[in-house]
């Protein structure tokens, strides 16, 4: 996979991987742009989310997708979207619009509007039984407090309703949900989502570098990823094996400490 064999780099599992997964933003690439993309990073990319509602106005979106899923890689539509349509009571509509673009993954959220959670968790039932389903958790309002013992609730009942992955919020700016303002990771309500739920069922949106190498350092290599911008997927797997500086020490033997600079 790599081109050059080189020791003491973590073991990074085969596709397809419950771990170690790396969900890309697509936020209207063209078709040439998604072949180029392939060519270099689909061997490391399990997701890509079609983002928000740009799949309604991409060209050629049902050319790309099949070009996405010929690589391997699995595609839905943003939450956002699901909302869009739930909102307007057209939830079979969306539906036949999934299924009118071959997608078989499905994004269930209730980030942009309220919505009574067992409703989400009977979604979340429903279109288990034909997707592929990741449901995320947290709102996309900087005001609006979820307390952290809510959040890991929401998130056991999601993946007991069917969910295959549950995603932590903070949209593609990464200053919400699982972030401070300042794009900080909330430690706390991260260290009490670990304590109740299992880091391989969980995909943490880190669109920043800073919160990228956060998420390496304190939970390994195979942690989970989300909001990757497509020109970071690569950037992204050198941090993953301690080849950018940000991580270069993390999973090398001890006995390399003493090359660390004074």
């Amino acid at each position: 996979m790599y081109n050059v064999n080189l020791p003491h780099l973590p073991e990074r599992p085969a596709k397809p991987r419950k771990s170690g997964i790396a969900m890309v933003m697509d936020k209207g690439l063209s078709l040439r742009e998604a072949e180029d993309f392939i060519e270099s990073s689909g061997d490391l990319t399990d997701f890509v989310k079609l983002g928000f509602g740009t799949s309604v106005v991409t060209p050629r979106v049902k050319e790309k997708v099949k070009l996405y899923q010929k690589a391997g890689i699995k595609v839905y539509a943003g939450g956002t979207l699901f909302e869009a349509f739930l909102v307007r009571g057209m939830v079979d509509e969306y539906r036949n619009y999934i299924d009118s673009l071959g997608l078989d993954s499905v994004e269930i959220s209730d980030g942009s509007m309220s919505m009574d959670h067992d409703l989400k968790c009977r979604y979340i039932q429903t279109f288990s039984k034909t997707y592929t389903v990741l449901s995320e958790v947290g709102s996309k309002e900087a005001g609006v407090h979820i307390a952290p013992g809510r959040w890991v609730e929401m998130m056991e009942t999601e993946l007991q309703a069917g969910s295959f992955k549950v995603i932590a919020e903070a949209r593609e700016s990464g200053n919400v949900g699982i972030y401070k303002s300042s794009g900080e990771a909330d430690t706390d309500l991260i260290d009490l989502i670990m304590t109740r739920i299992s880091k391989e069922k969980i995909i943490w949106e880190a669109p920043l570098k800073s919160q990228q190498v956060w998420f390496i350092r304190h939970f390994g290599a195979n942690v989970n990823l989300g909001n990757i911008a497509p020109n970071e997927i690569i950037p992204l797997e050198t941090l993953r094996l301690g080849l950018r500086g940000d991580t270069f020490f993390n999973f090398l033997p001890k006995e390399f400490e003493k090359h660390k600079p004074s």
